[in-house]
């Protein structure tokens, strides 16, 4: 694995957007994504002016017709003429003619590879002789190389960016709807990037599962690695969600792949105004870069994927493959127990350097302390960086965490988060929810706000809030039942990924949810 030999962070081609780089030693970009209907050209200026503002380096917009890109060029003298020079992405699904449209007008262009030549996932098993899947790739290049020849004439960069819930029929009955196929979809658009030496490249991978996200992460790194690729990296956790939830999953997230010096971009997805998650992901890149100068100097930066976890015996009701347990007031001291107290920053170096060539199977309680944060939200993001990190790479027995900031009780919840949005146990229901684009036509946090307070208790579920279908019945393939927007105040039910319920009214769909699972039986009381 290459890595910038002065910071440890992984060396790339950097791509040029406008006037920023992207990749290593240039620093890690944010960026957020608006909310308004790309038609909207002055409520889209506006917002993007104020995102801007906010402090972020890019900005994304949505373009689901070739009406939409157009209206970017709109957009983009609008902002230009307040002063504002910040980039502007157009973000594109199912629509290639969208795409050359947007690539006159804006400084990248996001394409999604699971729907951007191939149709829409279906779920149907597709077979293919090693020639017919051949022809369907050369198929794929052959509109794909005038696009990027476009984008060369226009100085346009370009994301290949896959999501978990869009992977395409074809991609899925080939490599499956996992880490295999997530990464395939990538590098099969990459290649050709790389043949047409078309650079101004950045590539991501995401889902709304953290662990699913960094593991197909680091594999990315691996193929990337092995194929003599080195594309910038784009990084987040789709459909996140809000308040606690929402920044803990993207500090576990991206927050423990910049620890290892993975990721040159990155993007908060909360289902809340966007400027407000530029603060989140400021304190996310902070604290990260802290965690890597210490794995940097303690030789512990971790590459690989996920390793299993950490074996040591049962004893005091942890270890073994017991649940994790939490410690937020005094840590039992026991010749059967093991207590690792770690201080920010640099809690993952310090963990990862005690249990180093470890042969003592005691049971671990990583304790991470925190006495210099005097702010709550970064506080609570750097806890779920370090500890998430710890967590996901197989350190499981107990965990805990100490700040002038909690109390006790604040302390637990804050672990318990942590905990779930590793996806080790539940303590509420799952609830997955998309930010929100100009594509959503419902007050999504409102809407997410009421599901969280009718159905949180429901821990045995997961529950999606999507605002369009553009991840939506993919990206809830793992989730109970979803709440789709379908049109204007329009709803879909979904139990599973079948569509149950269509064009409901929006202000009968929370009830009539709760009807469903009612229905199933799935139904318990506060």
């Amino acid at each position: 694995m290459n890595s910038n030999k002065s910071d440890g962070r992984r060396v790339c081609t950097p791509s040029h957007v406008g006037g920023i780089v992207i990749g290593a030693p240039a620093p890690v970009v944010i960026q957020s994504m608006t909310t308004t209907p790309t038609l909207d050209v002055e409520a889209s200026a506006a917002q993007t002016i104020s995102i801007a503002e906010a402090g972020a380096s890019m900005v994304r917009l949505t373009a689901q017709g070739v009406s939409h890109a157009a209206a970017l060029g709109e957009i983009h003298a609008e902002v230009r003429a307040a002063g504002i020079d910040v980039p502007l992405v157009a973000d594109i699904h199912f629509n290639p003619a969208a795409a050359f449209e947007a690539a006159r007008h804006v400084e990248k262009v996001r394409i999604n590879p699971g729907n951007f030549f191939d149709p829409g996932r279906t779920f149907r098993k597709m077979d293919f002789t090693d020639e017919e899947y051949a022809a369907e790739l050369e198929k794929i290049r052959e509109k794909f190389v005038p696009f990027l020849e476009l984008c060369k004439a226009e100085g346009t960069a370009l994301r290949i960016g896959v999501n978990h819930g869009s992977l395409s029929d074809r991609i899925m009955s080939r490599f499956g709807d996992g880490a295999e196929g997530m990464v395939e979809s990538a590098l099969e658009y990459l290649r050709i990037c790389r043949d047409e030496n078309f650079n101004d490249v950045v590539v991501s991978i995401k889902a709304s599962d953290v662990s699913v996200m960094t593991d197909t992460v680091r594999l990315l790194v691996e193929g990337l690695d092995a194929e003599g690729m080195a594309y910038p990296l784009h990084l987040g956790v789709t459909e996140a969600g809000n308040a606690l939830e929402g920044r803990v999953k993207s500090a576990v997230g991206i927050g423990s792949l910049l620890a290892d010096g993975i990721g040159d971009t990155i993007r908060v997805s909360l289902s809340e105004a966007p400027e407000n998650e530029i603060p989140a992901a400021k304190a996310i890149a902070a604290h990260a870069e802290e965690n890597l100068k210490a794995n940097v100097a303690f030789g512990t930066i971790r590459r690989n994927r996920s390793i299993g976890r950490f074996e040591t015996e049962e004893a005091c009701g942890m270890g073994g493959l017991l649940d994790t347990a939490v410690f937020c007031g005094d840590v039992p001291e026991s010749e059967d127990i093991r207590v690792i107290e770690a201080s920010s920053p640099g809690c993952i170096a310090q963990v990862r350097k005690a249990l180093k060539d470890n042969t003592d199977r005691r049971p671990v309680i990583i304790v991470c302390s925190y006495p210099d944060i005097d702010n709550r939200d970064e506080l609570v993001m750097s806890a779920a960086a370090d500890l998430g990190a710890l967590l996901l790479e197989g350190y499981r027995d107990g965990i805990g965490v100490r700040s002038p900031l909690l109390s006790e009780d604040e302390a637990a919840e804050l672990c318990r988060t942590i905990i779930q949005a590793c996806g080790l146990a539940r303590f509420k229901a799952e609830i997955v929810a998309c930010p929100g684009c100009g594509r959503t036509l419902f007050a999504l946090p409102d809407v997410l706000d009421k599901v969280k307070s009718e159905f949180e208790h429901l821990r045995h579920l997961k529950i999606a809030v999507m605002g369009c279908i553009v991840n939506g019945p993919g990206e809830m393939a793992g989730a109970n039942y979803g709440y789709v927007g379908a049109a204007a105040g329009k709803i879909s039910l979904y139990r599973g990924i079948d569509c149950v319920m269509k064009n409901i009214p929006q202000e009968e769909a929370v009830e009539r949810l709760k009807e469903l699972i009612k229905s199933d039986g799935q139904w318990v009381d506060k």
